[in-house]
């Protein structure tokens, strides 16, 4: 037999211990019966149940509130860029009176006092205008969750009852032209005057101007700015101020200068800006003083003394933004998946089993695996990111305190983030190609949903950035001090104390051991367990990931051990430290899909949400089988064999397709595409 890989795509029969199947007698499905598979009936209403959680009243009342306003989407279309931002503004307006905008705020302020129920919200707003969702985040999630994590109660009280209502818009300056991700190294400076008791804010140089500000360029009145504080000749750091640009009736105020940044790729229902500030003036109580403070002499006063600490604690606060865009992401690639998915249901080309009717799109199978393999992986960050938004609504609310909690949770963030993201970029051009030149049209929501998300990889964070937080924090076990630590100090601190860790921690021959105990197969576990045991499967991606991650120390160390300059060999390992993140979070996701399915009753639902787990599973593994076989885990038979299962998964899961994205429950306003759906 030829040792030729089988391409993904391949359904070619291979010896089995399955009968053999012959054309006119055993089909696939028949010989999957045979072999004990049940096709399972879903209950749609209990899936999108399950989807909603806890929520599920929350989304309903988005969901809601989408339909009412779908309007909108032919608004983008049809509108000029003005018109369509003041549209957007007053739909954003309308929603926040709703009660859906501020449910993170303390009720004392007219919120809800729930952050899970604040994170739900946005989410779920991702299955309708992105430009909305995008000026919700804006208005209630950077700036008045800066207002509300950074300040106390005086800033509280000034501002969050009017911001929660939207009768106060703000914006939320943080980025620079010439530092986006690196938010320590920003050119704004806010130098304290004791004989005024000012700050006196002002744009050092050209690239240090605020840039890609949402709201800024039309509607913000007030910015909380960060900023490098100046007090009595000495640099504290970057700290933020509220800063007012503009008055009630719109004019920009004295030493203040905005400029719009113009038309972009997508979200032009958001006014992004640039501004420029020339001593600009704030009264002593614009700092949000929640970790920090100067005092009316011009003393500087902390609880954290470690600057560098107290600049990761600040910027920790903040982390709810990369939450919602990761769950935005996920939820853009849902309504993709329920237009692509029915269009594959009804749309019928070439006549490829009968000669008298065409065949539906999604009974080929090139097509199933194109679709099917997206579901699944949508379906299992949709449980990854139910844990992080669940680990942020106890953090922020006080319910753990833990500051190792807390790290955890920052990296968390930041992985199930960069992988929601970049898989909602994917998935909505797949869906796209998938309906064909219909898909190109604007009305079928391909065109909205590819230029809207698009830059969901670098909002609240550079996806491969993002990963080296991730690597940092799996690197140096979260301790303490490595948040006083810049990038140079943490490639010294892992080479020196951390890397012998993280050496014994991963130790290849440990990890089998272990995994041994649990599989059968003794030495032979990687090639004799099933291949749909989840054992299996999490091992697979657990060996990977700590192999990957022993790599990168025992390179850092080596490198610095030959006496390179550390950052020199932090840069020619980079590659090797994103992989080692990445494998991390596709391992968090698997965990988290398969605690969900484990614990589910008995059922229906259950057979058929294991039928994603292991689709979910076995694809992520052959996408990086390559890695797998150099590494000794994967044989040229077993990986084919993968291949195999990952066919007979996605045939087993094609009568289900309809019922799959139904559950995702996508209001039937938001998929418009009526060429495409009828």
């Amino acid at each position: 037999m030829s040792t030729d890989t089988v391409p993904p795509s391949s359904a070619e029969d291979v010896p089995t211990t399955a009968p053999a199947a012959t054309p006119q007698q055993d089909t696939d499905a028949e010989v999957e019966e045979r072999a004990g598979h049940h096709q399972p009936a879903i209950d749609v209403p209990a899936l999108t149940a399950l989807l909603d959680g806890q929520y599920a009243e929350v989304r309903d009342l988005v969901r809601t509130n989408l339909a009412e306003y779908a309007g909108i989407l032919e608004d983008a279309e049809t509108m000029t860029r003005d018109e369509f931002r003041e549209r957007v503004k007053d739909v954003v307006l309308e929603m926040a009176a709703t009660g859906q905008t501020g449910m993170g705020f303390p009720e004392e302020y007219g919120g809800g006092g729930d952050i899970g129920a604040s994170v739900a919200a946005f989410e779920t707003l991702a299955y309708g205008d992105l430009s909305v969702l995008v000026k919700v985040g804006v208005q209630f999630g950077l700036f008045g969750g800066a207002i509300l994590q950074l300040g106390s109660k005086e800033h509280h009280d000034a501002y969050l009852a009017n911001l929660v209502t939207g009768r106060l818009m703000g914006c939320f300056a943080m980025t620079e032209s010439g530092h986006g991700s690196n938010v320590q190294a920003l050119g704004t400076v806010a130098t304290y005057d004791a004989a005024t008791q000012e700050f006196v804010v002002r744009t050092t140089r050209e690239d240090a101007r605020k840039d890609y500000i949402g709201n800024a360029a039309r509607h913000a009145e007030l910015a909380v700015v960060f900023a490098q504080l100046e007090v009595g000749g000495r640099s504290e750091g970057v700290h933020a101020f509220v800063v007012p640009i503009r008055d009630r009736d719109g004019a920009t105020l004295p030493g203040v200068r905005i400029e719009d940044d113009g038309l972009k790729m997508g979200l032009n229902g958001v006014d992004n800006g640039r501004i420029w500030f020339d001593d600009v003036r704030v009264p002593r109580t614009a700092l949000l003083n929640r970790f920090a403070d100067v005092s009316p002499e011009g003393v500087y006063e902390s609880p954290i003394e470690n600057p560098n600490r107290r600049f990761f604690t600040m910027l920790g606060t903040l982390v709810q933004g990369r939450v919602c865009v990761g769950g935005a992401g996920i939820n853009a690639a849902k309504v993709a998946l329920t237009i692509a998915t029915r269009y594959a249901l009804r749309r019928r080309q070439f006549e490829a089993t009968s000669e008298d009717e065409e065949e539906l799109l999604l009974d080929y199978g090139m097509h199933q695996r194109r679709l099917l393999p997206l579901i699944a992986h949508t379906y299992a960050l949709h449980f990854a990111q139910e844990v992080v938004a669940a680990q942020l609504h106890d953090v922020t609310s006080g319910i753990e305190t833990a500051e190792h909690a807390k790290r955890e949770l920052e990296s968390r963030a930041a992985g199930t983030k960069a992988l929601g993201t970049w898989h909602a970029t994917r998935t909505i051009q797949e869906c796209r190609e998938a309906c064909g030149g219909a898909g190109y049209l604007a009305e079928n929501r391909f065109a909205a949903l590819k230029a809207d998300t698009d830059v969901f990889t670098t909002f609240e964070g550079d996806n491969h950035v993002l990963l080296q937080l991730v690597a940092k924090g799996l690197l140096t076990d979260y301790a303490s001090d490595f948040e006083d630590l810049d990038q140079l100090g943490m490639v010294r601190f892992v080479t020196g104390l951390a890397v012998e860790t993280v050496i014994e921690k991963t130790a290849v021959h440990k990890l089998l051991e272990r995994i041994k105990d649990v599989l059968p197969g003794g030495d032979q576990w990687d090639q004799e367990a099933g291949l749909l045991d989840s054992d299996y499967q999490l091992a697979m991606l657990r060996f990977r990931e700590e192999h990957m991650l022993s790599g990168v120390a025992r390179r850092l160390k080596r490198g610095v051990d030959h006496g390179d300059n550390p950052g020199a060999v932090f840069s020619r390992v980079q590659d090797h430290v994103i992989a080692a993140a990445r494998a991390h979070v596709e391992r968090l996701v698997l965990e988290a899909m398969v605690a969900k399915v484990e614990a589910l009753p008995d059922g229906d639902n259950k057979v058929a949400l294991r039928l994603l787990c292991d689709l979910h599973a076995l694809s992520t593994i052959e996408a990086d089988r390559a890695w797998f076989m150099e590494h000794g885990r994967l044989s040229v038979a077993r990986s084919k064999a993968i291949s195999r299962e990952i066919g007979s998964l996605c045939r087993k899961v094609r009568p289900l397709a309809a019922d799959l994205v139904d559950a995702f429950a996508v209001p039937s306003e938001m998929l418009r595409s009526r060429d495409l759906l009828g």
